[in-house]
């Protein structure tokens, strides 16, 4: 997993960007103050970290991977950044006022196991604020048409709702929101649903080098085969009968909010 995220990391954030909306909503559902103390949990290179943390507050980060570590320590210092495992972690019992995992729940083995080391190192009523895609949301994403093996697998790594709020439950930390995302035109994240309105930049190599569906999930065959397809369905415009085929109200990726007991 770590050599993964590693491989991962060389050229990350030259498609991964902070976006706006995203960065606003996890504000508001993490309930930023000046004097808070906040963790991102799985945080990657560090993107959203350090925008959060000009909104306010205090802020630490973690991430088993060194390479996206040392990325992220060079652009913010001041930030204490931590290389561990989700399941062992190096700060004290009841530490923090919230929480913030985005997009990487998925990479967690255990996750009633790292949902109750989030909870051991909350402070009471404090908030755990989850972003992540379910199997149930990305089975209504057009990207099955055209690499259907690549989705499937990277639905079969992801957990269901139910399981999450379970494994929420076993933690003690009751869920208390669900709120659907669905992807704008003007997202400037670029993760793996990101071209839900703009088919043309999964033919980008730079684009599809930052989504881990593509790196890890997708062979050279299924590739060259569903880049043609689409390459040659947004020629002739067919690709806005797939999009359409595939339109929902479910939204593309969902905020799960989790709260502490007192």
């Amino acid at each position: 997993m770590t050599a993964m995220y590693n491989k991962i990391g060389n050229g990350y954030d030259a498609t991964r960007c902070v976006d706006p909306e995203i960065l606003q909503v996890m504000a508001r559902l993490l309930s930023i103050h000046a004097g808070g103390v906040y963790v991102d949990v799985g945080c990657g290179t560090g993107n959203y970290t350090v925008a959060l943390s000009s909104v306010g507050g205090e802020w630490c980060a973690f991430d088993q991977s060194e390479f996206m570590i040392e990325q992220a320590k060079a652009k913010e210092p001041a930030i204490d950044w931590r290389i561990c495992d989700v399941v062992s972690t190096p700060y004290q019992s009841a530490t923090f006022d919230s929480a913030l995992c985005s997009l990487a729940i998925h990479h967690f083995p255990d996750l009633e196991n790292a949902f109750k080391e989030v909870a051991r190192i909350l402070r009471p009523s404090g908030h755990f604020v989850i972003f992540t895609s379910t199997p149930e949301q990305m089975a209504n994403y057009w990207l099955n048409h055209y690499f259907p093996s690549m989705l499937s697998l990277s639905m079969a790594q992801m957990p269901s709702l139910s399981n999450i709020q379970d494994a929420l439950n076993m933690a003690k930390l009751n869920v208390i929101s669900v709120e659907p995302y669905a992807v704008s035109n003007e997202l400037k994240d670029l993760f793996l649903y990101s071209g839900k309105r703009c088919p043309h930049m999964y033919l980008s190599e730079s684009v599809r080098a930052g989504i881990s569906s593509f790196r890890n999930f997708c062979t050279e065959r299924e590739l060259t085969a569903g880049l043609s397809m689409l390459k040659r369905d947004i020629e002739s415009g067919v690709i806005n009968r797939i999009i359409k085929q595939y339109e929902n109200n479910a939204g593309d990726y969902c905020f799960i909010v989790a709260k502490k007991g007192e």
